[in-house]
């Protein structure tokens, strides 16, 4: 019985000591636990470059690293988009744990503008027939050049920029820096014939099939990709990405901050009337979110700022239209300021600017118009209401007497005698007894 109990003591604590011995053996199963299962991640751009999609695709390469994949394939057609956003995008990629892989696609897609860097700074970029890559050259929002006192300090910063990542992809250096200077563009069998990327395939499988062996090399970082039997797995964007996206236009942003000011505007010069508050204030906290990613002139949202102030003050103070003037003026020159910062090549568009200023300068001032007439207008109820109106004598006034005033039979008294049957006017209203004067018949 004790040698029995003896050897029972004697296999629990084997199987003690093999738990703490080789707690990962027994313990943790890894998520991936061998290179067979990485999956291979893939994210569709169809759009242009702005904070949105920077966020969404640092996302797309944090997910990647965190399972491990085996790579992330963007599939990317896109004519271009703001500069802060294209260094992000570029900035993850070059740091990104896992091998990125730009491929531009379908036929007829296009890495125009900020789309050159981002291809350029995967470690594959790769492309599909009929599409073109190019045109790289910095011009603001609108399309328009970027001012020539500006113009060569962002053309040299970008063209650095744009040869730092060839020299570290490898790329071809010299015709990365004429896309920026000259905005050239070529085919995918002529980028890839001059190293601009490293291969062309036809569709997806064609280029998981040429992916398969390929060598992976950084500083300090190599990697060989093996795309055979692997699962995809796409990466989709969510509420949050997708919201973000659609309002990190700055013309967007800026609509959006015109709709809240207003509404708000409306409701303090309207109080309980409670939708348009309640829009403005939606408004001004979805454009205060867009303006966390977007570059701002503080001084043109302070100047926008000053001009609600100013239409404000018109309700309370007669200014015969000089506040609501000089509201319209701060109004335009925030608006041409509040996205115009040094170094940043874009700015609200004009074919937005100009209606929406219009417009909102209008609502203001009609509102404020408004409200100004409504304080001037004479009472149409209560006491003051009687002041002014005019009646006819029910009982002689001597100097008392009865008068018929908006439907109803008053007290009244009179300086002079009035027959019964006279009109009169009322002209003061004294202990609910109305002061009349007669009105001579013409």
């Amino acid at each position: 019985m004790k040698k029995r109990r003896l050897q029972w003591l004697m296999a629990m604590g084997m199987v003690w000591a093999a738990c703490f011995l080789f707690p990962a053996r027994f313990l943790t199963v890894p998520a991936h636990a061998s290179a067979d299962d990485r999956p291979i991640y893939i994210v569709h751009v169809h759009d242009t470059i702005n904070p949105g999609l920077q966020d969404f695709i640092e996302h797309a390469i944090e997910t990647a690293e965190k399972d491990s994949a085996e790579c992330l394939i963007i599939e990317l057609d896109t004519p271009g988009g703001l500069v802060t956003a294209m260094r992000g995008i570029v900035k993850a990629m070059m740091n990104a744990k896992v091998p990125t892989v730009v491929y531009v696609s379908p036929s007829g897609a296009q890495a125009a503008s900020a789309g050159v860097f981002i291809t350029a700074a995967a470690d594959v970029a790769a492309m599909a027939p009929g599409t073109n890559i190019g045109a790289a050259h910095p011009v603001t929002a609108t399309g328009g050049d970027v001012p020539e006192t500006m113009n060569e300090k962002v053309l040299n910063d970008l063209v650095a920029f744009v040869k730092s990542i060839a020299e570290e992809r490898g790329r071809n250096a010299k015709w990365l820096e004429e896309a920026v200077r000259k905005s050239v563009s070529v085919t995918a069998e002529e980028a890839f014939a001059q190293n601009v990327v490293d291969l062309v395939a036809q569709d997806l499988p064609d280029l998981l099939k040429q992916l398969d062996g390929w060598q992976v090399q950084r500083k300090g970082y190599q990697r060989t990709i093996h795309t055979h039997g692997k699962a995809m797995v796409p990466i989709e964007p969510g509420w949050r990405h997708k919201v973000l996206r659609a309002i990190s236009n700055p013309n967007i942003a800026y609509i959006l901050l015109m709709i809240g000011l207003a509404g708000l505007y409306f409701e303090l010069s309207q109080p309980g009337v409670v939708l348009p508050g309640v829009i403005g204030a939606i408004s001004l906290v979805l454009a205060f979110y867009a303006m966390q990613t977007i570059p701002v002139n503080y001084a043109g949202f302070i100047l926008i700022v000053l001009a609600i102030i100013f239409f404000i003050l018109e309700i309370k103070v007669a200014s015969y239209g000089m506040l609501s003037l000089a509201g319209t003026l701060c109004l335009i020159l925030g608006s041409l300021m509040l996205f115009h910062v040094p170094g940043q090549p874009f700015r609200v568009a004009m074919p937005v600017f100009i209606p929406t200023v219009l417009t909102v300068s209008a609502f203001f001032a009609g509102v404020a118009a408004l409200v100004f007439r409504a304080q001037m207008k004479r009472p149409q109820v209560g006491v003051e209401a009687l002041i002014g109106a005019e009646g006819t004598v029910t009982q002689a006034l001597n100097p008392e007497g009865k008068v018929f005033v908006q439907g109803e039979l008053w007290s009244a008294e009179s300086d002079r005698p009035i027959a019964e049957g006279a009109r009169v006017r009322v002209v003061a209203v004294r202990n609910l007894k109305l002061h009349v004067t007669g009105i001579n018949d013409k």
